[in-house]
């Protein structure tokens, strides 16, 4: 199947057909996955977990003709990674699903809402297929810097659904010389975990971090996250919001012991002369928050920590139920949200009863996290953690950021 984006066939290679039977053989057959595969949880086939999903790949490789069975088999995986995190032998389950995928749609197998999905993302750079402007959150586009070392992607979901939290992150990041593409496309998670290529798109944000000049990329979504430091060439480096927020308040921490004057630190050096150092200044709230673990930025990159560090620094934070390599999935990733979405908020409302009792925000660095639990039945209790960082900031200096899009 080709697809195009502005006028540039999507890259398809020969290796794109193929699925490496040598990797798959080394599936033991243990059953482990069934154990923890939040799909089969919900569905009880195998068909629906990792060991019967490999299955599928092999006898795919060996001829069996593929149909909606195959396709749902295969499509019908989040891509969380539990199962690699528990497999005793080592295997990447979610890549080699993949890579099954991109089998199927190079047969012209997929279902309409990927379908829709990529058309959306090929004809207008978004998930959405949304023809507005993906900067119109942001109200002085003389704050954007042609040459910067930094850039900020902001990603689809809060260009266009979760913009408060856009213009929010922004408004933190900017203080420290960072800027936006001028023209950010979707940056190819969504494509790329569905079957389809992303080549084209994948360039042209790779174009314009080239030409601004940066040599690292922050995102405040964790499919971006994992796309864009897994699957991009590695010519930049790839940092969370909550990573950088995180060296950002532990530099201001040593800051405070070292200058018992913060005033002072802020305004005067040691030479007497001005000091341009960007402080955040946050306020200790009084609030109890939970932090649900992205499993694109947890399980698939290990960043468990800095986003806790970040919300201890503001207010008291208890773990759920499950959490960090064993956090439960949202059940969004993957496709799985766009094409079946029954199924979906089914996991979501499952990882809802590992909130603990009588916290005030469920908190997480992903909007598609955030999207599901939300329409699962945690409506506005979950937040981004910039949401909560914005609740503590002391010289809010932008305070009509615009209101939230209902998705």
């Amino acid at each position: 199947m080709e697809k195009r984006i502005d006028g540039e066939k999507s890259a398809c290679s020969p290796a794109d057909k193929q699925i490496d039977l040598s990797t798959v053989d080394q599936c033991a057959r243990c059953g482990t996955c069934r154990a923890y595969c939040p799909v089969l949880e919900e569905s009880g086939w195998e068909s629906a977990n990792a060991r019967g999903r490999l299955m599928i790949l092999q006898a795919l490789e060996k001829g069996l003709p593929a149909d909606s069975c195959v396709r749902d088999s295969l499509n019908t995986c989040t891509t969380c990674g539990i199962c690699t995190e528990n497999c005793p032998a080592g295997l990447n389950p979610p890549r080699l699903i993949e890579k099954g995928r991109r089998k199927l749609v190079l047969s012209g197998i997929t279902g309409p809402e990927h379908e829709t999905l990529a058309s959306n993302i090929y004809q207008r750079g978004n998930t959405f297929g949304d023809p507005g402007d993906r900067l119109s959150w942001l109200r002085d586009r003389g704050l954007l810097r042609e040459k910067a070392e930094y850039v900020y992607f902001a990603g689809c979901m809060n260009s266009y659904r979760y913009k408060e939290t856009a213009a929010r992150t922004f408004d933190l990041l900017r203080r420290f010389g960072v800027t936006m593409l001028p023209n950010e496309q979707c940056c190819g998670s969504p494509l790329l975990r569905t079957g389809f290529a992303a080549a084209g798109l994948m360039e042209e944000n790779r174009r314009q971090i080239r030409q601004i000049g940066a040599h690292t990329v922050i995102t405040g979504c964790a499919g971006c996250y994992t796309t864009l430091k897994n699957d991009y060439p590695p010519q930049f480096q790839v940092v969370s919001v909550a990573e950088f927020l995180d060296e950002r308040i532990s530099e201001m921490q040593k800051c405070k012991e070292q200058y018992t004057n913060q005033k002072m630190y802020q305004n005067i050096n040691q030479n007497g002369a001005q000091n341009s150092s960007p402080v955040l200044n946050l306020r200790r709230l009084d609030l109890t928050v939970t932090y649900h673990d992205p499993c694109h930025l947890g399980r698939h990159n290990r960043i468990y920590d800095p986003p806790r560090r970040v919300i201890e620094a503001v207010c008291r934070l208890v773990e759920m139920k499950s959490s960090k390599k064993d956090a439960r999935c949202c059940g969004g990733g993957g496709g799985v949200r766009a094409g079946y979405r029954e199924l979906s908020l089914q996991m979501a409302k499952k990882r809802l009863l590992d909130v603990p009792e009588g916290v005030d925000y469920i908190v997480t660095s992903c909007p598609l996290c955030i999207r599901n639990l939300s329409d699962a039945g945690a409506g506005e209790k979950v937040i981004d953690l910039v949401d909560l960082v914005a609740k503590a900031l002391l010289d809010d200096s932008n305070p009509n950021w615009p209101q939230r899009k209902k998705p």
